[in-house]
């Protein structure tokens, strides 16, 4: 087993937080939540807008297959947002961690914006970052955003996508199989296919797909 990424300015316990087991959902909680702090005091612009006259919130919601769902919102504090804006994480990051600035400066001009760790990500239940089938991550999401587009506060506004990295590929596959609920979507780095260069030999792919 590989030794472990030692962080300077760690403390011991902290350490002990980050070295423990994320496969599974209590330890990924606890680390998030040890390390929100030191994440607000990174030198980064995304860590750095600020959240003033905005309504932030998080919830659990357990979904249709039982597994329990993280979700973070960001609202405008006063008046109706112009329109709704759901996010689709990368494979290796969450809905709480680089989206957390671009939700932030989003909802301070005036959006309403979702987003919510796919089962096994993040602050989801589920084996960490295994996917033993994209499109169930695919209606995943769907479930989620239609329940929060169901908002009467909600309904009669445009919506919209944001996809980045890995989830650009999902919130693509959402839009074809829902074309007519969504108004476009925002797609940065989108995983629309493997190069040829990294494609693994044939055999492999028989073997894995």
């Amino acid at each position: 087993m590989a030794n472990p990424v030692k962080f300077d300015g760690v403390s011991e316990e902290l350490q002990k937080i980050l070295d423990a087991d994320m496969d599974e959902v209590g330890p990924r909680r606890r680390a998030r939540e040890a390390f929100k702090d030191i994440q607000l005091s990174i030198d980064h612009i995304l860590f750095k807008m600020p959240c003033d006259g905005l309504k932030i919130k998080e919830s659990y919601e357990v979904n249709s297959r039982g597994l329990e769902i993280f979700s973070k919102s960001w609202l405008p504090d006063s008046g109706s947002p112009k329109a709704v804006v759901c996010f689709c994480h990368g494979y290796g990051d969450t809905c709480t961690f680089f989206f957390e600035g671009i939700a932030r400066k989003l909802a301070s001009s005036g959006y309403g914006v979702f987003a919510m760790d796919y089962p096994g990500f993040g602050l989801s239940e589920g084996l960490h970052g295994y996917i033993p089938n994209f499109d169930t991550i695919v209606d995943d999401v769907i479930e989620h955003y239609s329940k929060v587009k169901e908002n009467p506060n909600l309904q009669m506004l445009p919506s919209f996508l944001f996809g980045q990295s890995m989830g650009g590929a999902v919130a693509l596959k959402v839009h074809l199989k829902q074309p007519g609920s969504w108004n476009g979507a925002v797609l940065v780095a989108p995983m629309c296919k493997i190069a040829d260069d990294m494609v693994p030999p044939w055999i492999v792919t028989q073997i894995l797909i």
